[in-house]
């Protein structure tokens, strides 16, 4: 049995509306009312990674899990890895952050995620690393402003970003949930070019057939923006991350996604052309939510 964790968030939602229908398995949600897409074979169960007796009743039985968290200051991970091995778990799928192999990023959330690579890798359980950089689905905080201002408002609006399709990090989840070979391993995975922010908001422009402005934020302007929406701590590792972005350091680009699936990762227009909705100017359409996970 397959047991996925996060099932409400960006990544976790496309993992359980791919997962094939003739596999075992079973979801752990806060609300799980709030679980979409999964097929009428899937088991959904309450759970909270804060609660090690619910870890416990929702990994009976599970062979394979997919473990994203969220919070740097929750102890999930080490929760979770822990109840995993008790229950006998084969294998853990943790979604973690590009930003790791980047030796000169040392914020918040990187340093979170390295320990939590570094816990699962020393656990004795077999592993596999999704390592994504940002999510082309973060553009959709932007869908406010430019459905009532056409801007586009940020940091370090011309610096590349190799930002990939969450359906596509999915995509790898879901083989390295039900397929041999991937234990071990660990994948960086991009999108098929980096791409500026400038460079999004043209595009984004173009295939809404209206002009858009990217106006560039200061730092203390990007800090107070940030501010209405994250704790100090998360805030101060996003800017230290912006930093990285400006240096040049989150354009590399890899071929990972064909390497595992057999096809090329989705670009930003397509991405942009499924989701175009978001960003039209509708009167009481909603925003997609976009606040489960981000990439780093």
């Amino acid at each position: 049995m397959i047991l996925v964790t996060g099932a409400t968030g960006t990544v976790g939602r496309e993992v359980v509306r791919r997962l094939p229908h003739d596999v075992r398995v079973r979801i752990m949600a806060r609300d799980p009312g709030r679980v979409t897409g999964a097929a009428r074979s899937a088991e959904t169960v309450a759970g909270d990674l804060g609660d090690e007796e619910s870890l416990d009743r929702a990994l009976g039985g599970v062979g394979t899990a997919l473990l994203v968290t969220s919070d740097p200051s929750s102890g999930d991970d080490a929760r979770f890895v822990r109840a995993a091995g008790s229950a006998g778990v084969q294998r853990l799928v943790k979604l973690s952050a590009a930003a790791v192999l980047d030796r000169h990023a040392d914020d918040l959330i990187t340093r979170w995620q390295r320990a939590n690579e570094e816990l699962l890798c020393g656990s004795g359980l077999e592993w596999t690393l999704l390592r994504p950089r940002s999510f082309m689905s973060n553009t959709l905080s932007w869908a406010e402003s430019i459905r009532s201002e056409r801007t586009v408002r940020g940091l370090n609006g011309t610096s590349a970003n190799a930002c990939v399709d969450p359906r596509d990090i999915a995509d790898v989840a879901v083989r390295a949930l039900t397929e041999a070979g991937h234990a071990g391993k660990a994948y960086t995975l991009t999108g098929p070019e980096a791409l500026s922010a400038v460079e999004q908001t043209e595009r984004l422009g173009r295939l809404l057939g209206v002009p858009l402005c990217f106006e560039e934020l200061s730092p203390g302007e990007a800090r107070l923006a940030l501010g209405r929406r994250y704790p100090a701590p998360v805030v101060q590792a996003l800017l230290k991350s912006a930093q990285r972005l400006g240096a040049g350091a989150k354009a590399e680009v890899t071929d990972t996604v064909r390497a595992v699936t057999g096809r090329p990762a989705g670009d930003f227009r397509t991405w942009a052309e499924d989701h175009l909705a978001a960003f039209e100017d509708r009167h009481g359409r909603d925003t997609a939510d976009a606040s489960s996970g981000s990439g780093r």
